[in-house]
């Protein structure tokens, strides 16, 4: 079996159960929009002059049909084949030959991944919005038709004032229409292409055009990916601390406790829904314990948001300690090749691995 990463070393199957775990099967959901963002991506490679009318004619054929016999359960993704990802392009090379090699030109399986997933998760939160309000509006239907019940309202889980149903149901459904509201919020997160940021440093030696796959799926914005390296910055004595046994140590406790910490963020977070998770409606003195994680978080929040700005403002970057591995630019080798050379981008990545290999073997 190849998969996407395979170079011709075999692999342990332990290595593949353990790795690929439910991951096989999970992605049976994302079949469909891992073909669509697919095709998107070959309609841009070929606007780029990257890829023929042709390879993109038969592309999009082989990929729709193999999303339609997916949908009706001719075929599923194994374990062998490690993801949705490969199972996809190795069907597609299948049917194709070097078309179907020529579709991984400009993205790696994080792109990829990152695409399906969100086209899935902006559907199934329209999914829940459409739930929620259907709960909202069934809740109020409840209210109007029993507008004059009498029901008591409680408090310490007793008897305290008199409600209704019509003030009891319209405050769940008030409730309920908040939280799909908040998922708007969601779904300004997700719009965003992924589609050429490939594992996060972008597609070197390549004009692709990431506003093209934005268009044809429908993303509000284009993504823009950040990177921040260990070791290879410096810090002022005034952030750092030091050991007390070794003289040469400037530890950047400042920024290790930032990340520690955000497992206390966290802890507030589950403290304060876990208090609410079990209350009827009305108030109930363990509301109390709200204020705890609540003042806790938002200090731990302002605090380090204070911290932050001038801990930035006292990096500084060594660039004579940053060393770049020569094999670092085996990608846009690889892409250089396509582009030079016309061969499809699986050839192109096998002939740089293989090259690497052989140097190492001689030790340059």
């Amino acid at each position: 079996m190849t998969r996407l990463w395979d170079k011709g070393a075999p692999l342990d199957e332990r290595v593949l159960e353990y790795t690929a775990g439910e991951d096989h099967s999970l992605d049976e959901r994302l079949v469909p929009y891992d073909v669509r963002a697919s095709i998107a991506h070959a309609e841009m490679l070929h606007l780029q002059q990257l890829l023929s009318a042709e390879d993109l004619a038969a592309i999009r054929t082989a990929l729709e049909a193999l999303a339609a016999s997916h949908a009706r359960g001719e075929w599923h993704i194994e374990l062998a084949e490690e993801d949705g990802q490969t199972a996809l392009e190795r069907r597609l090379c299948t049917r194709l030959g070097a078309a179907g090699e020529r579709i991984h030109l400009g993205r790696s399986r994080n792109d990829q991944v990152l695409a399906a997933l969100r086209l899935y998760l902006r559907d199934a939160v329209g999914l829940l919005r459409a739930g929620a309000s259907q709960v909202a509006a069934a809740l109020e239907a409840l209210a109007a038709r029993e507008p004059h019940t009498p029901l008591p309202g409680y408090t310490h889980m007793q008897q305290a004032m008199p409600s209704s149903v019509a003030l009891w149901a319209l405050g769940f459904a008030a409730e309920v229409r908040d939280d799909a509201a908040g998922l708007e919020g969601v779904v300004r997160r997700l719009d965003k292409n992924p589609l050429g940021s490939a594992a996060g440093y972008g597609t070197p030696g390549l004009p692709l055009d990431r506003e093209a796959t934005r268009a044809r799926l429908g993303f509000a914005s284009v993504q823009q990916y950040a990177t921040r390296e260990f070791g290879f910055i410096v810090l002022p004595d005034a952030f750092t601390t030091g050991s007390s046994i070794m003289p040469q140590k400037k530890n950047p406790d400042v920024f290790e406790l930032i990340r520690g910490r955000s497992a206390t963020a966290q802890a507030c977070l589950l403290e304060a829904l876990a208090v609410c998770a079990k209350l009827p409606s009305g108030y109930q003195r363990d509301l109390q314990l709200l204020k705890f994680p609540l003042f806790r978080g938002i200090d731990l929040a302002l605090a380090t948001l204070d911290i932050l700005p001038p801990a930035i403002e006292a990096l500084a970057f060594r660039p004579a300690d940053i060393q770049l591995d020569p094999a670092i630019h085996a990608a846009e080798e690889a892409n250089r090749l396509v582009v030079l050379e016309g061969i499809p981008f699986r050839e192109a990545y096998r002939r740089v691995a293989a090259l690497l290999t052989a140097r190492r073997k001689m030790g340059k």
